[in-house]
């Protein structure tokens, strides 16, 4: 049974539980980047693969107005076919403790000197990949950095590039229930884009082209619901040089 969350003072940083355990690390990172992004610019994100610590995550925020707006509009959220669980951390991450000159070191705790020492030598080397230090945090990630995983669909094409799509750069076409992207970075993925699209009412999936990595469609179940979908995501900034451009499709 589920504890309920602890209510801890707004910060910077929050937790994350109820996690999908079986999502690997980087790819986790990512989508947690490109989920949050849109809240704000994200200055870490940790994520660790310990046996205590799976299914969780902390996400360093710029400001305590862009965590604020992530808890209230994310709590919930089906991530991974599971819903997030969204608490304030109890204390401030290191990056924030520094700029604030409250940092103190952590000191690690001694091991025993016998008993874990005798176990099978794969033990200790097990050990040290899982603990880490600073485990999964990311200096400086860029905003929307995630997108490894996302469902097929199609954003807005580059400036200056023609697409190979029959949809112009300059004219947008008229409202419909399918929207264009384009610009996506080439590590783009089918679950990535879903993540990031199925947060707005009315989505139903994403396409991506079999011969194209940049461009994807994503359809809702009306012309209304895909605008708002497109007025909310168009120049999001998945990786600092790709921000998804969305138009309506041809039809």
């Amino acid at each position: 049974m589920m504890e309920p969350p602890m209510h801890f003072p707004p910060r910077n940083t929050i937790y994350i539980n109820n996690i999908n355990e079986k999502i690997k690390k980087v790819e986790l990172r990512r989508s947690l980047n490109a989920v949050f992004s849109q809240f704000g610019k994200i200055l870490d994100i940790v994520t660790m693969q310990t046996l205590k610590m799976k299914g969780q995550a902390f996400v360093v925020f710029e400001d305590v107005k862009s965590a604020q707006s992530a808890l209230t509009a994310m709590q919930s959220f089906p991530f991974y076919d599971k819903p997030m669980r969204i608490q304030y951390a109890k204390t401030d991450s290191d990056i924030i403790a520094k700029r604030k000159g409250t940092y103190i070191p952590r000191i690690k705790e001694p091991r025993d000197s016998g008993d874990r020492k005798k176990k099978k030598g794969k033990d200790s080397s097990d050990g040290k990949e899982q603990i880490p230090p600073q485990p999964g945090l990311l200096p400086g990630i860029p905003a929307g950095a995630m997108v490894q995983s996302l469902v097929p669909t199609v954003f807005n094409t580059i400036p200056g590039v023609v697409p190979t799509m029959q949809v112009p750069t300059t004219i947008d076409q008229p409202p419909n229930k399918i929207l264009f992207v384009s610009n996506l970075p080439e590590e783009t993925t089918n679950m990535m884009l879903t993540v990031l699209f199925r947060q707005f009412v009315g989505f139903k999936e994403v396409r991506l082209c079999p011969a194209r990595y940049d461009i994807a469609f994503v359809e809702f179940e009306n012309e209304q619901l895909a605008a708002a979908a497109k007025g909310s995501l168009h120049g999001f900034k998945v990786t600092p040089s790709n921000a998804i451009k969305i138009s309506f499709a041809n039809k």
